[in-house]
């Protein structure tokens, strides 16, 4: 997974990652939550604030710390699906192939790749500690182990507003497995939580960008996006990975097609309310892509016990198919769009480090919050004494210097 991901660690940061940091400076210390809990759009995203903050402190402004830390991040969770084999209708024969094909997938590198992605990866963390330890109290019923639960599904949700999905995911034990059915008033605790983090998300409508930006409208095209997205995320090594078991029809194999589908299918629906495109953005395939994983997962499993033992070379070939197209993938079209995506702002930061005085904006693909922050972040210098966005500013320093990044 290092591998596949270590692109990102001589990536500069990119785009909104700048105003994020500022957001976390400001939220991050004890001092101030107060003050995030009574904002009604941040708040809900209070593990992203602490993580970038905590790196902040640690590290200060450099990108690799952060790239590192996503990485780290990631291995977390790729230990955590590994642990959904307590699971019965896994087991740890699976989900050793699935953690694998999820450790290296791209499909969802914006997770990684990005700073401001983080929120993905952590609602991924939290929600899956709260599933296992739900696991766990299903099949012991200590009350220690629905405590850790619930406190994890408290995490989840002030990760991300579209944790609340998690308290959906967390029935699939019920849903699969008969004898755990009398089981579902202790879920009741769960849906009461995520019904107070909805209310928290729609007690900000009225301001919140989030209902502005096209990032969920209730008139989006729900069922449209949502089916393009499912088989988006299913090509290549999902619909290859489906129709072999198809093919092979091992035992219990409609029982894994059901729950990776299942799966799949409900952890994208939070994110299938957009405006502004019909693709959802990859980072926010990170949950979705678990469902992936169980289903390419189980084929990786049959794949093996089926012809280790004669074809050993065609597993191996296979395998490594597998590996080689997402780390390939990673490292030459996706490297390339982040470090496009960031060249703006790059350029804007070394045009203003290659000036004692202030330099004039002319044109600039980007918020123009996004450079003030980047400006103060990167020089410790006010935005107001280095930038000039208007042609008046302009004229008042006679002396600035001129930067332009071209729109295409």
């Amino acid at each position: 997974m290092v591998l596949a991901y270590a692109p990102a660690l001589t990536q500069p940061l990119i785009e909104d990652d700048y105003p994020n940091i500022l957001i976390a400076q400001r939220y991050g210390p004890v001092s101030g939550w107060s003050g995030l809990y009574l904002d009604a759009v941040f708040r809900l995203r209070t593990t992203t604030w602490l993580f970038m903050y905590a790196i902040d402190v640690l590290f200060g402004m450099h990108a690799a710390a952060y790239y590192a830390s996503l990485i780290v991040l990631q291995i977390c969770n790729t230990c955590l699906v590994y642990l959904l084999g307590i699971w019965r209708p896994l087991g740890f024969e699976l989900t050793i192939w699935a953690a694998a094909f999820f450790a290296v997938y791209e499909g969802h590198q914006e997770a990684i790749m990005w700073l401001s992605g983080s929120t993905e990866p952590l609602l991924v963390c939290f929600g899956l500690i709260a599933l296992l330890c739900w696991l766990r109290f299903l099949e012991r019923r200590s009350a220690a182990w629905y405590a850790g639960s619930l406190a994890a599904f408290c995490l989840a949700l002030v990760s991300k507003e579209s944790s609340v999905i998690w308290a959906a995911l967390l029935s699939f034990p019920l849903v699969f497995e008969r004898k755990l059915r009398r089981a579902w008033p202790w879920l009741l605790p769960y849906f009461g939580l995520a019904a107070v983090a909805v209310g928290s998300v729609l007690s900000a409508r009225t301001y919140s960008f989030r209902f502005q930006d096209g990032s969920f409208s209730l008139h989006a095209p729900f069922w449209l996006i949502l089916p393009l997205n499912f088989g988006r995320l299913f090509w290549f090594w999902g619909l290859a990975a489906v129709a072999a078991i198809l093919v092979w029809k091992p035992p219990g194999y409609g029982r894994i097609l059901a729950l990776g589908f299942g799966w799949a299918a409900l952890a994208l629906v939070p994110y299938s309310f957009l405006t502004y495109s019909r693709r959802i953005p990859s980072r926010q395939l990170h949950l979705a892509s678990i469902g992936l994983a169980m289903v390419v997962g189980f084929a990786l499993l049959q794949l093996y016990e089926r012809y280790w033992d004669r074809r050993r070379a065609l597993v191996l070939a296979l395998c490594g198919a597998v590996v080689a197209q997402n780390v390939i993938y990673l490292w030459t079209k996706k490297r390339a769009q982040f470090l496009e995506r960031a060249a703006p702002t790059e350029q804007l930061l070394a045009a203003a480090r290659a000036t004692s005085g202030p330099v004039y904006v002319a044109c600039f693909p980007r918020p123009p919050i996004i450079a003030d922050a980047a400006v103060k972040l990167m020089l410790g210098a006010q935005p107001s004494d280095k930038l000039l966005w208007t042609q008046d500013e302009a004229r008042a320093h006679p002396g600035a210097a001129k930067f332009c990044y071209p729109q295409r």
